[in-house]
């Protein structure tokens, strides 16, 4: 008992159920207000805006849009007047000032069908390179929209002619480290996974994780890249080493197969594999993540590096060497399965999650600063 409490605590500080479908929540940043976003129970979307207020939650705003709301992202804003971008089921991309919710600032049809993932870049948080937003959609395509044109995509990526169209269940900014770099990873229902540099419009790499992916994320985007978390069905997570590239072998990986599964009231590990939803880097150090899964738990992780991140093989090529996870916490927090989850930007272990079961839950992580 004394060895576990040396560890991180996952604490539940505050639940609110809702009264409609949660698909996504983000902190708006330099504040204690994070946005609820989802679907009304007539198929209107909802945006709700909670603040933190003395151990309670206030709503303090919302309002309403044409169909449910699937996503969102505050990265491609400023800090000073945050806009939410968001993709809908009718496969729009809308992006809107807080301030002034009437009218959005930014509308497109971005998708035939669902988007399903949102990610965005070049706001507050990666000062280089331009504001953009990536989407990825139903119809299979991954699209990023420049906020200063209105007239398309500035880049569309498909599937080759012929094949099959496969749906994109999430996307992930990365690589922006200066004016000129950046890429985009992508998931996709088969279990692939692909990484695209935006730069030269090429395809860096791909493989396939054999089940359908739900979370993909960088552990940094406004650096050259690091590591990519991947988790998907039947409780896959796998962590990339994205320093070395082999021509044959790809990027070296470190897998855990059993990261969806239920916890016992003995903390062991047991039951069917579930969906590991999402996964989500600690801002302030990006070796620590946290993955949500079908099962109603949360875990939180820490990536070691090897001694040697690379070694040279016999024909005098560099393959990467990857490092090994460790789960330093788990907690069960609901019967339903926990699906999204966003860090405070501002304060080290502060996160707000939400799950199927409409409830919003805002989290305390403590003893993050032991690593």
């Amino acid at each position: 008992m004394v060895e576990q409490l040396k560890k991180p605590q996952i604490i539940a500080h505050i639940e609110k159920s809702l009264n409609f479908s949660i698909f996504d929540t983000k902190w708006i940043p330099l504040s204690a207000k994070f946005v609820v976003m989802g679907s009304k129970p007539n198929g209107n979307g909802i945006v709700k805006i909670f603040e933190l207020n003395s151990g309670d939650l206030d709503s303090i705003k919302e309002f309403e849009g044409k169909a449910s709301f699937k996503c969102g992202s505050f990265n491609a804003s400023s800090v000073r007047r945050p806009q939410l971008a968001v993709g809908d089921f009718d496969g729009r991309l809308t992006v809107f000032d807080l301030e002034r919710t009437s009218e959005p600032t930014f509308q497109v049809e971005a998708h035939k069908g669902i988007v399903n993932s949102i990610d965005a870049i070049g706001g507050a948080s990666v000062t280089c390179g331009a504001a953009e937003i990536c989407t990825g959609g139903r119809d299979g395509t991954v699209k990023v929209w420049d906020l200063r044109q209105n007239d398309g995509p500035v880049a569309c990526i498909s599937t080759e002619q012929n094949a099959d169209t496969r749906d994109c269940w999430c996307v992930a900014f990365g690589d922006s480290h200066n004016n000129d770099e950046r890429a985009v990873c992508a998931g996709y229902d088969n279990g692939d996974v692909k990484l695209f540099d935006l730069r030269t419009m090429r395809q860096k790499w791909d493989c396939n994780v054999k089940n359908g992916v739900c979370g993909i994320e960088f552990d940094r985007r406004d650096i050259k890249m690091n590591k990519l978390v991947v988790t998907t069905l039947e409780g896959g997570l796998h962590v990339y080493d994205l320093r070395t590239q082999h021509s044959a072998k790809g990027f070296a990986c470190v897998s855990e197969r059993d990261a969806g599964r239920s916890l016992g009231t003995n903390g062991v590990i047991s039951g069917a594999k579930s969906t590991v939803w999402c996964a989500k880097h600690l801002p302030q150090n990006r070796d620590i993540f946290v993955t949500c899964g079908g099962s109603g738990a949360i875990r939180l992780w820490h990536y070691n590096y090897p001694s040697k991140r690379s070694k040279e093989l016999s024909d005098g090529s560099l393959q990467g060497v990857a490092g090994t996870l460790d789960m330093l916490q788990a907690v069960t927090l609901s019967m339903q399965p926990i699906h999204c989850f966003d860090w405070s930007p501002d304060n080290a272990g502060l996160a707000v999650c939400g799950a199927f079961d409409q409830t919003i839950r805002v989290l305390v992580t403590t003893k993050l600063n032991l690593y």
